[in-house]
């Protein structure tokens, strides 16, 4: 019944034995075994795809009932009450999961050291509603009505390049001057396509990208090192990151969702979790998760409170605006 529901809902043999980690002809093989024991056929089997018999349509419902029912057994008895202990499995976008969570998770995790936290760095989507995780960070809400849904805030994205770059190539004064430069872009299931094109105003992309990535920390690491002009948070400042805004009026602003089931509020260790995770996204305490844009120049001051925090690495390097050195000036910048 497991397999009939994935090839309904992809419509597709290969499909749905890819997503389960089968073969093809296993798959259908299974299939073919289900359809002559309820002794009806399920599927027609077309050029297309899959398309469902009116006998599949009718079982349809009752099997999503029976996994909805699985599902729930499984999640209870994950529920017991066992205090700040035990596993929680968080996913979430890969820079806020590495830039933003992480450094705060380590003080986190000394506070509740019988509490493992499990870190998905992802920008796949992830479904909590089938388990994926118990809780997911993304940047679109689910439609799923059975999934309690909090916007945690805003995340502002702003071009960057590094002083390096400037010196060598020199500031864009408007988007028109984009085509004289090279963009560092971001790709993803998450990020809406033709986004990029969008915020710059652009047909196409051709000539401007230099490096097209799907990792946000592989955006940062060729900002800083003279690559392009790359969209950072707009905390990279604030953070200690050795970049500079390129102020030609173009920015972008996502949607900052947490998503789990209802069911996890009856375990204290994921309340715990959930709690947690509100605070270090409160737009009160963190300017920068705001609706409303704040310059990351003027985050500088309002979040020195970050800036405090010890992420290592190059991210940290000292920056010409930055009121703060995460590392002693001294260093040599290729130590």
């Amino acid at each position: 019944m497991r397999l009939f529901l994935n090839c309904a809902e992809l419509g597709s043999f290969r499909r749905a034995a890819k997503e389960l980690g089968i073969d093809s002809a296993t798959m259908v093989r299974r299939i073919s075994r289900l359809e002559d024991l309820m002794g009806q056929r399920l599927f027609l089997r077309a050029t297309g795809g899959l398309k469902l018999t009116e006998e599949g349509r009718r079982i349809l419902e009752d099997v999503r009932a029976m996994e909805q029912a699985s599902l729930n057994i499984s999640r209870q008895s994950q529920m017991a009450s066992q205090g700040v202990r035990g596993l929680v499995r968080v996913a979430i976008t890969e820079g806020l999961g590495t830039y933003w969570v992480l450094p705060r998770l380590l003080e986190f995790q000394k506070a509740n050291r019988f509490l493992t936290f499990e870190l998905q760095a992802t920008m796949q989507h992830v479904d909590v509603g089938r388990l994926d995780a118990d809780i997911s960070i993304q940047f679109t809400r689910p439609s799923r009505p059975d999934l309690k849904a909090v916007q945690l805030g805003y995340l502002h994205v702003y071009p960057f390049v590094s002083e390096g770059y400037r010196r060598m190539h020199g500031m864009p004064k408007s988007v028109n001057d984009l085509k004289l430069h090279r963009v560092i872009q971001q790709i993803s299931p998450l990020l809406e396509e033709g986004a990029y094109e969008r915020g710059l105003g652009v047909d196409s992309l051709e000539g401007i990208v230099g490096v097209r990535t799907n990792a946000s920390s592989a955006v940062l690491y060729a900002v800083e090192r003279d690559a392009g002009i790359g969209f950072l948070p707009s905390y990279a400042l604030a953070l200690g990151a050795r970049v500079v805004p390129v102020d030609i009026g173009v920015r972008h602003c996502l949607d900052i969702w947490m998503t789990y089931h209802p069911d996890i509020r009856k375990s204290k260790r994921h309340v715990v979790v959930i709690d947690w995770l509100r605070r270090i996204f409160d737009p009160k305490r963190f300017p920068c998760f705001h609706e409303s844009f704040v310059h990351p120049r003027e985050l500088l001051q309002s979040m020195s409170e970050s800036a405090a925090i010890n992420y290592g690495g190059s991210f940290l390097a000292a920056h010409p605006y930055s009121t703060f050195s995460p590392v002693p000036s001294s260093i040599p910048e290729d130590a």
